[in-house]
C-alpha cells in the first residue's frame, strides 16, 4: 500500500482475489464491488478504505453500513480486525464513533446509513459503504455531495454489495453506466481461500437456499425478488443487441394510448424475428404529440408504416373522434407516409398476449425471436421489472407508474402479426 507525501509506505498482509484487484485498480471516481456471498467484498472495502486513508493524509473519511449494528458487528469488526493484524495504529473514539490513522493523521467517520438527513456535514476525501443494496438511493446521494475535499489528493466514493433485484443500485451501477462510475462483477466460485478451508461451503448453501435465492446469493444474479416476472422469458444476453433499421421493410409504429406516459414502439419484422429498433416514451403527451415525435424521428422511411395498438384508440375522445383518428389526419397532413392500420376491435386476454410474448422471447427450444435495441431503456426495464399482482394474477400497474406501457404496446403488434400462427395444445388452443 503505497504513502503520499511525507508518509512512508505501509506494507500489509493482503493477497487479493481477481475481481478485488480489479476492484482496488479502478480509477473511477465512483466504484463499486458487487458479488455473491464469499467473494470478499468487506475484506475490499475495508483494505480500499485503509488505501485511501494513506493516499489522503490528514483528511476525513467516512464508513458506513445500513444500520448501526451492522455497522458496528460487521464493518467495523472487519476493518479492526485487519489493522490489528497488520499492527497498524490508530486511535479509536468511541464517544465520536471514529478513529484516526496514526501514520497519516487521516480521520476515518464510522455512520449507519438509515438516516440520511444526518450524513449532511464537512466535506469529504473519500466514502466507502458496506451492503449497499439495504441503503437508500438518498444515502448514498448526500455522500456524492460530500465527495468535495479540495485538498484531497483521491477523491472516491466505493460500495460493495450483494446484488438485490433490480433496485437502484443496479440502475445506477449495472444499466445505465452513468460518467463517473465504474463496477466490478465478482464470479461465483472465485474464493479459493474459502473453499480451500470449507470444500462444500457453496453445495451446503444449495440445501437452504431456494433456487432464486440461490442464483441470487451465491451466482451473484440480478433477479427481481419481489414478485414473479411476467416476462420470464426475456435475458439481456439473448434479447438485446444493437440493430439497424432495413429501409426496404415497413416501420411497425404501436402505441399504448396513456397519458402518462404516452408510450409506443418502433419494430420491424424480419424473417419472422421482431426487432424493436426504438421507443417513444412521453410524460403527460398527447397522441398528436406522438406524432410530432415520430416524424421528427422518422419523416420519411421507403418500406413505409403500419400502426398497431391499444382498441382503446377507436373510443372517442372529448375532441369529438377517437386516437386512431387523431392518427390518421396527423399522418395524412403532416407527412407523405402510405399507412396501413392493423388495429383491433378488442384487446386479446392479457394471458393470451402475455404467453405469446414470452414464446416471441424465447421459445421452450431456445429459439430467440424477438430483439430489442439497448436504446429501449423504457420498454427493457418493463421486460425484467413487471411483476404479477399476488391477487389477481395480473401485470401490476400500480407499482410503478411508468411501467407495463411500453411492452403493452409491442404486445399488440406481437399479437396481431403472431396471434393466427399455428394453433398450440390441444384443439389449436392457446395454453394459458
Amino acid at each position: 500500500m503505497g504513502g503520499t507525501g511525507d508518509f512512508r509506505q505501509r506494507e500489509i498482509i493482503y493477497k487479493p482475489l481477481p475481481s478485488q484487484k480489479r476492484f482496488h485498480d479502478l480509477p473511477a471516481r465512483f466504484k463499486g464491488f458487487s458479488g455473491p456471498i464469499g467473494s470478499g467484498k468487506s475484506q475490499a472495502l475495508c483494505h480500499e478504505a485503509i488505501r485511501l486513508t494513506y493516499l489522503n493524509p490528514g483528511r476525513l473519511g467516512l464508513v458506513g453500513a445500513p444500520t448501526y449494528p451492522m455497522l458496528r458487528d460487521s464493518t467495523q469488526a472487519a476493518l479492526f480486525e485487519i489493522l490489528e493484524a497488520n499492527r497498524i495504529p490508530y486511535d479509536h473514539n468511541k464517544a465520536e464513533n471514529s478513529l484516526v490513522m496514526k501514520e497519516t493523521r487521516s480521520k476515518m467517520l464510522f455512520r449507519p446509513l438509515d438516516e440520511f438527513e444526518r450524513l449532511r456535514g464537512t466535506n469529504l476525501a473519500w466514502f466507502g459503504l458496506d451492503e449497499l443494496t439495504y441503503t437508500q438511493e438518498q444515502s448514498w446521494l448526500r455522500l456524492e455531495g460530500r465527495l468535495r475535499d479540495p485538498r484531497a489528493k483521491r477523491l472516491c466514493g466505493f460500495a460493495v454489495w450483494t446484488p438485490k433485484g433490480y433496485d437502484w443500485v443496479y440502475h445506477r451501477f449495472i444499466v445505465e453506466r452513468i460518467p463517473g462510475y465504474g463496477v466490478v462483477r465478482a464470479p461465483a466460485f472465485e474464493n479459493r481461500f474459502l473453499l480451500s478451508q470449507t470444500p462444500d461451503y457453496y453445495e451446503r448453501l444449495r440445501d437452504s437456499y431456494d433456487a432464486k435465492f440461490y442464483d441470487q446469493e451465491v451466482m451473484g444474479a440480478y433477479l427481481s425478488q419481489d414478485g414473479r416476472r411476467v416476462y420470464t422469458a426475456f435475458s439481456r444476453h439473448d434479447n438485446v443487441r444493437e440493430l439497424q433499421i432495413d429501409r426496404r421493410q415497413p416501420l411497425l409504429w404501436s402505441l399504448d394510448f396513456n397519458v402518462d406516459p404516452m408510450s409506443s414502439v418502433i419494430a420491424q419484422i424480419v424473417e419472422e424475428e421482431v426487432r424493436v429498433v426504438d421507443e417513444i416514451v412521453l410524460r403527460q403527451a398527447l397522441t398528436a404529440d406522438a406524432c410530432v415525435e415520430f416524424l421528427k424521428r422518422y419523416p420519411k422511411h421507403p418500406g413505409g408504416l403500419r400502426i398497431y395498438g391499444d382498441s382503446s384508440g377507436n373510443s372517442q375522445q372529448t375532441t369529438g373522434c377517437s386516437d386512431y383518428e387523431m392518427l390518421r389526419q396527423y399522418l395524412a397532413d403532416y407527412s407523405d407516409y402510405k399507412v396501413e392500420y392493423r388495429t383491433p376491435t378488442q384487446n386479446p386476454p392479457i394471458a393470451h398476449r402475455l404467453n405469446l410474448m414470452n414464446a416471441k422471447l424465447l421459445t421452450a427450444r431456445g429459439k430467440v425471436g424477438m430483439v430489442v435495441d439497448p436504446k429501449c431503456v423504457e420498454l427493457i426495464k418493463d421486460f425484467e421489472e413487471v411483476l404479477y399482482r399476488a391477487e389477481d394474477n395480473k401485470p401490476d400497474k400500480d407499482r410503478d407508474r411508468m411501467r407495463t406501457h411500453t411492452s403493452d404496446a409491442l404486445g399488440y403488434l406481437v399479437w396481431q402479426e403472431f396471434k393466427a400462427a399455428r394453433g398450440i395444445g390441444e384443439r389449436d388452443r392457446r395454453l394459458c
